[in-house]
């Protein structure tokens, strides 16, 4: 059923759920890329001179979307402050080292991804998010064209 919509504040309560919901979806594909890399990370490296404790695989974290005036917001990061075991490094720079390919700061492993930028590359970049949000809002009956 079509609703009438007669000025801006109509416009917006009725786009509220749409957009609450395409921001979930967008926000929770960006959480399992990551997750995913996350994994491949581990994955690259067996370690020979400690034992994991695994607080960076499990240190993904997305906020669930919230309105805030007139957008709707959520976010998807790595939790530096859960990391907070590690020998003589810190959650930031474990995270850093991670996103240059590195393990420990000095040892490449093989196929070591590069944790953020590849999920940004594999998410953003490519056009994935973009393709999911179009996708979502035309199944809610909602008309959108690319260029």
């Amino acid at each position: 059923m079509a609703k009438r919509i007669s000025n801006m504040n109509q416009l917006q309560k009725a786009l509220i759920p749409a957009m609450t919901g395409v921001v979930d979806v967008l926000a929770e594909r960006v959480y399992e890329t990551l997750n995913h890399f996350l994994q491949e990370y581990y994955n690259s490296y067996s370690p020979v001179y400690y034992r994991r404790q695994y607080d960076f695989l499990r240190s993904a974290v997305k906020v669930e979307p919230k309105v805030k005036g007139n957008r709707v917001v959520a976010s998807v990061y790595i939790d530096t402050d859960y990391m907070d075991d590690y020998y003589d490094a810190t959650g930031e720079e474990v995270a850093s080292w991670a996103n240059q390919g590195l393990h420990g700061g000095t040892i490449e492993g093989s196929n070591t991804p590069h944790v953020w930028d590849d999920t940004v590359k594999n998410t953003v970049e490519n056009g994935e998010l973009l393709k999911l949000a179009v996708d979502y809002l035309r199944n809610k009956g909602i008309s959108v064209s690319q260029r």
